[in-house]
């Protein structure tokens, strides 16, 4: 194996043991999903022992990431289609549609179930935002306005206005955003 390989076995047992404790999951409670003991998960994480693609499966099944995001494989071909999704603190996981600089950004957020009475905390930042409901309920607080959006429906804002996106207690929600520079907006053409 050269040394290249050897780097990145290395570098998952680390990153194996930050995804169990951001989902605060106990190595038994994680032995008793996956089917590997918990000795052997304590030992893959402190990286005394490289794992094995029947270990591998089974953990990104149980975490939800790609065999590629456990290994941290570089990735291959059109960067256009290996955007890779970011996962954030609250159980939200944003992946960029693009990457390319300057003009409209497009993303697709994914949001856990939310809680009905949150307070939200409104946000401004320069730009124009675009967004379109694929599935659930999107709660989008825009200035005074306290609207929800169903699945087909968009809304587009300037950015200046005070905002927050959160999904509702009825379940997750997902929904793509296009951002772009204060007053760019994206177009929307209907034929006669």
């Amino acid at each position: 194996m050269d040394d290249h390989q050897d780097r990145t076995l290395d570098a998952v047992g680390p990153r194996l043991k930050l995804l169990r404790l951001r989902r605060e999951v106990t190595l038994t409670e994680l032995a008793d999903e996956t089917g590997i003991s918990a000795s052997t998960l304590s030992r893959l994480e402190s990286g005394l022992r490289r794992p094995t693609l029947e270990q591998l499966l089974p953990l990104a099944r149980f975490h939800g990431v790609t065999l590629d995001d456990l290994v941290g494989a570089p990735p291959t071909g059109d960067p256009r289609i290996n955007l890779r999704p970011i996962p954030c603190e609250d159980g939200s996981t944003i992946l960029p549609l693009t990457r390319r600089p300057g003009g409209i950004q497009a993303y697709k957020f994914v949001l856990p179930t939310g809680d009905d009475d949150r307070r939200p905390d409104l946000r401004t930042h320069e730009g124009y935002d675009w967004v379109f409901v694929l599935n659930g309920t999107l709660r989008l607080v825009l200035g005074e306005h306290d609207l929800l959006l169903k699945p087909g429906e968009a809304a587009e804002f300037d950015t200046r206005t005070p905002h927050w996106f959160g999904a509702t207690g009825s379940g997750p929600v997902e929904f793509l955003s296009l951002v772009g520079r204060q007053g760019e907006r994206a177009h929307v053409r209907v034929a006669p």
